[in-house]
């Protein structure tokens, strides 16, 4: 009996840390290249693990919320994939840089025209996304996952505030607080200024430079002079001594 219950309660704790130790399968995700900053434009990578051992993934959609609609949704070009965006009527009109925006993209779906995701293996699709919302914290993505044995998995299932992670979780991207130097372009302003800096100390580098030159040019010259006028004093005097 004792033997037996030994067994029993063996079985349960190599149970207990199999379940403890296994690692927790991947899902599809989002992340942006640096930051995503409201009211900024962003690129953004979603990641696709293949998570089977027998099959490839082969298609994969992307739902954009309605709640914060995106007027601009640009996907980069993926060997051996093609892409597909669509758009849909807002219900309420966006105004983007003065201009009335009545649409806004609410899908992208790309699909395999090789051998896709094969096992062991993950793939991230890029898109360009903005301007992003500046009244809210975060954008929930609902990804569909479809493989080449036709089976489907639906990455829809939102992360409710203290519970645990759900069994097939939305993508769900972080925003960062707004910019301080302003939206999109101050990047760019920020290297226009440290090019026109870095040329302001080369010009002084350069000016400094030539007075330099220029003060030992004068100084050469007046040496010579006084040198010159040396020579012909001595010789004068020598001419004086001898006369005498």
């Amino acid at each position: 009996m004792k033997a037996s219950r030994i067994a029993a309660a063996g079985t349960v704790a190599a149970s207990a840390v199999l379940a403890l130790s296994a690692p927790a399968f991947a899902h599809v995700s989002v992340q942006p290249e640096g930051t995503a900053a409201k009211g900024d434009y962003a690129t953004v990578n979603f990641k696709v693990p293949n998570e089977r051992d027998n099959a490839s993934t082969t298609k994969l959609e992307v739902n954009f919320p309605t709640d914060h609609p995106l007027a601009s949704v640009m996907p980069q070009p993926i060997d051996g994939w093609s892409v597909k965006v669509t758009k849909s009527k807002l219900a309420k009109p966006l105004t983007l840089h003065g201009e009335k925006i009545d649409e806004a993209v609410t899908k992208v779906t790309w699909t395999a025209s090789g051998k896709g995701i094969e096992p062991g293996f993950f793939q991230k699709f890029p898109l360009s996304i903005g301007a992003l919302p500046e009244d809210t914290d975060e954008l929930v993505f609902k990804a569909v996952q479809t493989y080449s044995d036709k089976e489907v998995v639906r990455w829809i299932e939102p992360q409710k505030e203290g519970e645990e992670e759900p069994e097939n979780p939305a993508p769900v991207l972080a925003l960062s607080a707004a910019s301080e130097t302003g939206h999109h372009g101050s990047t760019a302003t920020a290297d226009a200024s440290d090019a026109k800096d870095t040329a302001q100390d080369t010009t002084e580098a350069a000016s400094s430079s030539d007075s330099s030159d220029t003060t030992a040019r004068v100084l050469g010259v007046v040496g010579i002079v006084v040198g010159a006028a040396g020579v012909a004093y001595g010789v004068l005097a020598g001419r004086r001594r001898t006369n005498a």
